[in-house]
């Protein structure tokens, strides 16, 4: 294992930031090193709204999750799921329902390695190693198939990650696979960085400046209703996390930005 850390695996650098490492600290989380900590605070300086608008997704999938379960739901596939923090999709899930069943899928290898510590008395979640980009190779793999049946409705989970994704490596046509391998009444959930603030592609692109990924694509409203294809978004449609079914009434403030970077949307198939 790396460095004296029992879940790291021994091939991973970590004094190289990582974007699920990044993720993780601005959640607050604790599986992260100096080099992503370093990274972060300078994305931050730039953009200091990331961190809440990472919280503000993370509470609205606290809300999504119950919802998915109340339509029928009890299979989820969670595409980019990076490093398991705090309310985590299994944790949510089962919790309402222990018979939940979770496929999570990350080819960053520490949140695979501490996804498969954490999930290894768990018989009904698992980490799926694997590129979220290839459809076929994911549904296909032995994880999935001795945990879900795609003959029955699954919640399709893309939270925060379809913006690293550039229109030229096919981000259309991947959504579009996953979402004719599952039956009627599946779910498609998708947390996206929007068009709707003013100059916020360059700041994001400054802020993420040398990031170990993609630069962000922002993609406009319409271009994220192609996404859900033929899925029927579901009431309140595609609105800022903070506005996706609020426990409490929104209170507009000087962050308004923070709503607005991020769209939320839950689309269920007819």
């Amino acid at each position: 294992m790396s460095q004296g850390v029992g879940w790291i695996p021994d091939e991973i650098d970590i004094s190289v930031p990582s974007m699920a490492r990044i993720y993780d600290y601005m959640l607050g989380g604790a599986h992260n090193f100096p080099a992503d900590r370093q990274f972060a605070e300078k994305a931050i300086v730039i953009d200091p709204t990331l961190p809440a608008v990472a919280r503000a997704c993370r509470a609205t999938l606290g809300r999504m999750i119950p919802f998915l379960i109340e339509s029928g739901v009890r299979q989820f596939i969670d595409c980019g799921s990076g490093i398991p923090t705090s309310s985590n999709v299994h944790q949510i899930a089962q919790n309402i329902d222990p018979s939940c069943r979770i496929l999570y899928v990350d080819n960053d290898p520490i949140a695979v390695a501490h996804s498969e510590l954490m999930l290894a008395d768990n018989d009904r979640a698992t980490m799926l190693r694997a590129d979220l980009r290839d459809p076929a190779f994911v549904l296909s793999s032995p994880e999935a198939g001795s945990l879900l049946n795609l003959n029955e409705p699954v919640a399709l989970l893309f939270s925060m990650i379809l913006h690293w994704i550039p229109d030229a490596e096919g981000v259309y046509d991947m959504v579009r696979q996953y979402r004719e391998a599952v039956p009627s009444d599946s779910h498609l959930a998708i947390f996206h960085a929007g068009t709707e603030v003013e100059n916020k592609q360059a700041d994001l692109d400054e802020a993420l400046k040398n990031a170990p990924t993609h630069q962000v694509t922002l993609r406009t409203r319409d271009q994220l209703d192609e996404l859900f294809g033929e899925f029927e978004l579901v009431e309140p449609g595609l609105v800022s996390p903070a506005d996706w079914r609020p426990r409490q009434p929104v209170v507009v403030s000087d962050e308004d930005d923070v709503s607005r970077m991020v769209f939320a949307g839950v689309g269920r198939k007819p």
